[in-house]
């Protein structure tokens, strides 16, 4: 009798390790770090639909003043989204004008990316002309990146991005800050991301 328990407890003891190393293997497998690339793109509604690279998008503060950037770059963000990563590349350019219906420009540069606040992947596809990068890689979200311009000042650059398939409450471009200027109103505008493998 002990003979015959012992091949049963044998195969019941591996098949439990089998379990146990899937059970483990699965979340480390789907927990990775997110290798994205950004773009303030072009847009042509088609058909078909072209997004392309060197675009300009911007936003409006409280008094209507304006920034325009335009930019890409890479971010490595941990798995899951949350957390910050020093993982960055990337810049662009930016310009600053008066109220809209005087549209003096008041400031200008560059800015480059120092940082990775937060990166959340949204439902959403590309079915068009991606001048990019291949389409079935491009990607609808939200990244919160931190910013340092060519005058001194540092900022926040939010790129959010819209596709195909995305909830209605995902909107599509660009907010920032500069100094203590929150530029919160967004101008609709083309953004995107693309997955890097």
């Amino acid at each position: 009798m002990k003979a015959a328990v012992r091949p049963v407890l044998a195969a019941f003891i591996a098949s439990a390790a089998v379990l146990w190393s899937v059970a483990v293997y699965v979340p480390v497998a789907l927990a990775q770090a997110a290798h994205i690339r950004w773009d303030i793109a072009t847009f042509s509604p088609g058909p078909p639909p072209v997004l392309g690279p060197h675009g300009e998008d911007s936003a409006l503060a409280q008094d209507n003043t304006k920034i325009t950037l335009t930019g890409s770059g890479t971010f490595v963000a941990p798995a899951g989204g949350a957390g910050t990563s020093g993982a960055v590349t990337g810049g662009g350019t930016w310009q600053t004008f008066d109220k809209p219906t005087m549209g003096t420009l008041t400031g200008e540069g560059t800015y480059r990316v120092t940082g990775l606040v937060r990166w959340d992947e949204a439902p959403g596809m590309f079915d068009g002309v991606d001048e990019i990068a291949p389409s079935s890689t491009a990607r609808a979200g939200l990244v919160v990146l931190r910013i340092r311009y060519s005058d001194g000042e540092d900022g926040v650059l939010t790129v959010s991005c819209a596709l195909g398939g995305s909830p209605p409450s995902i909107f599509e471009g660009i907010t920032a800050t500069k100094g203590y200027v929150p530029y919160w109103n967004r101008v609709p505008g083309a953004t995107v991301f693309h997955a890097i493998h």
